[in-house]
C-alpha cells in the first residue's frame, strides 16, 4: 500500500481533513475516493490512511505511515513521540490559551491565596509544562469533554484549551488571560522513512513549499 510516490500518508479526520486532501490533490494524489467514503479509513490504492489527529503521531512514529499531517497542539502534547516535524502547512490556525471566568482573574487570586491554581485541560502535558515553565504551581485536572464546564462548576479556576474564534469561550462567560502558542497543521515524518525514502519525501516537501 502506497501512494504514487511510494509513501503511506496519515490524514487527519475532522477540521484539518478538507485542507489536507486539497493539499494532496496539488501533489497529484487522487483523493476522490477518500472524499466519497465518509466511513472508510484505509485507502490502499492511493496510500492514504485516515484517523483522529491525535493518532497521527502514533502511526507515523511506528512506521505504519511514512508521513502525516496533524496540528501543532497534538505535537506539543505528544512531545516524546519520535517523529520529524518537516513543515508548517499554515492552515487550521488555532491558539492554545489560558482562560478563566470573566471578572476578577481567579488564577491570580488562587496563586496569591493558596500558592496553587487548579486548571482543567484535555492537554494535560501542555498545561503542566506551561505552568512549570512560568514558575507557577498548578494542579492539572484532565478533562475529556467540554472543558469550559470545569470553571463554571467550581471544579477549577482556569482552563487551558485550543480556540479558533473564542466564540465557545465567550458563550460560557470565559475570557482569555494568556496565549500559550499558535497551532497550525504540520507535516511530520517517520525518522526511518525520512532516511530510506528521502527522495520521495524531499519531493513532497519541495512541491508543498512551491504550492
Amino acid at each position: 500500500m502506497s501512494s504514487g510516490n511510494g509513501l503511506v500518508i496519515a490524514v487527519p479526520r475532522g477540521a484539518l481533513m478538507e485542507d489536507t486532501l486539497a493539499l494532496l490533490d496539488t501533489l497529484g494524489i487522487d483523493t476522490s475516493e477518500v472524499r466519497a467514503n465518509d466511513r472508510k479509513l484505509l485507502f490502499e490504492d492511493v496510500g492514504i490512511v485516515t484517523m483522529r489527529p491525535s493518532d497521527v503521531p502514533t502511526y507515523v512514529e511506528a512506521g505504519a505511515a511514512d508521513i502525516g499531517v496533524t496540528g501543532k497542539d497534538v505535537l506539543t502534547e505528544q512531545a516524546d513521540r519520535e517523529v520529524y516535524e518537516l513543515l508548517d502547512l499554515g492552515y487550521g490556525k488555532c491558539t492554545m490559551v489560558l482562560a478563566t471566568e470573566a471578572g476578577e482573574d481567579r488564577t491570580a487570586e488562587a496563586l496569591r491565596r493558596l500558592g496553587v491554581v487548579r486548571v482543567a485541560s484535555k492537554y494535560y502535558k501542555t498545561a503542566a509544562a506551561y505552568f512549570e515553565a512560568t514558575g507557577r504551581q498548578a494542579e492539572i485536572v484532565e478533562v475529556k469533554g467540554s472543558v469550559e464546564l470545569a470553571p463554571l462548576t467550581g471544579l477549577v479556576e482556569a482552563i487551558v484549551d485550543l480556540t479558533a474564534t473564542g466564540t465557545t469561550l465567550r458563550e460560557n462567560n470565559l475570557v482569555i488571560r494568556e496565549e500559550l502558542f499558535v497551532s497550525t497543521a504540520r507535516l511530520i515524518a517517520n525518522p526511518v522513512s525520512h532516511k530510506l525514502k528521502a527522495a520521495a519525501i524531499d519531493d513532497v516537501l519541495e512541491r508543498l513549499r512551491a504550492a
